[in-house]
């Protein structure tokens, strides 16, 4: 298994690094476009093998994607980071020509390889991938909600007092600060309704709170954070490479499930071998639907951006 992570900023080189130390890959190659610095990143990550005990092989590349042949799961991480005050909308016009050129590089060498976007704004920057490459659609994969979803469970493990790992919470709808959709009232603490333990004022905090994760840590950390985003492209590796066969929201094309066609959203799909396998259609209440229809509108408008470019 030959895995390869473009872009060896902090986000990437936690995704390798996660990725690494799972023995995910026998193969793993970090690409990057400053010289020097993806070598530098596995280099580091290699004096590590002894110390923490894995055996995968790992490389780093400046610019030169003919490393990259034969890679089974290509994680695109690479672009300009958020800054503070910056939407991700405003990303766009840099990103765009960023992954686009990504994506045709990966395919020259990894025709059949599964592709994972992190790149801001995620939605769009799938969006972009799935039509530039024409690539079968279950192989373009969205991280952002597999992020936010993570971010749900850290808001609601903090109010309820309780481990992160009994809950299930999932976020659909846009990677954005205000087109996610926290779906509180199916989030449930082994099996029972997280709204028996929290009141509507406390409902509203924790929905808010995981609505501005993101900005919140920019405003904290002067950039995007890194501990998260790559640990949740890591966990999607994962469960291609193992084949588990797990449910996570991810940004996916849709043709008609949740009434949105032509648009990649955030929503639940199992994650396995050939990357994401089916869309799970959960019964959103007449609100959430609108909800979702919303933040589809503000998705669009932000893909409409590419036509401009």
């Amino acid at each position: 298994m030959k895995i390869t992570v473009v872009g060896a900023g902090a986000v990437g080189a936690t995704c390798a690094d996660n990725i690494a130390r799972k023995e995910l890959a026998t193969e793993l190659v970090l690409l990057d476009i400053k010289e020097g610095f993806a070598e530098g990143k596995a280099q580091d990550m290699m004096q590590t093998a002894a110390l923490l005990g894995f055996d995968t092989r790992i490389s780093g590349s400046t610019n030169d994607y003919s490393k990259t042949a034969n890679s089974d799961v290509v994680v695109i991480t690479s672009g300009l980071p958020r800054k503070p005050g910056m939407t991700r909308e405003e990303l766009i016009g840099t990103n765009a020509g960023i992954v686009k050129g990504v994506c045709e590089n990966i395919l020259k060498f990894s025709p059949n390889a599964i592709i994972i976007v992190i790149s801001n704004p995620m939605d769009t920057m799938t969006y972009l991938a799935l039509q530039s490459t024409g690539l079968p659609k279950n192989r373009i994969i969205g991280m952002g909600g597999t992020l936010d979803s993570a971010r749900f469970k850290y808001q609601l493990s903090t109010h309820l007092d309780c481990s992160p790992s009994d809950l299930n919470a999932i976020v659909v709808g846009g990677h954005g600060d205000t087109t996610m959709i926290p779906l509180i009232k199916h989030a449930t603490w082994n099996s029972i309704p997280v709204t028996n333990f929290l009141n509507a004022e406390q409902q509203e905090k924790v929905i808010n709170d995981t609505m501005v994760g993101g900005a919140t840590l920019t405003k904290l950390l002067g950039t995007s954070a890194w501990y998260a985003p790559g640990a949740a492209g890591a966990a999607l590796v994962e469960s291609i490479v193992r084949d588990e066969k797990k449910l996570f929201t991810c940004c996916v094309s849709l043709n008609g499930e949740y009434g949105q066609s032509d648009i990649c959203l955030g929503v639940p799909v199992v994650i396995g071998k050939n990357g994401w396998e089916k869309i799970v259609e959960m019964k959103l209440s007449a609100d959430e639907q609108a909800a979702f229809n919303k933040s589809a509108d503000a998705v669009r408008n932000m893909n409409d951006v590419l036509k401009t470019l």
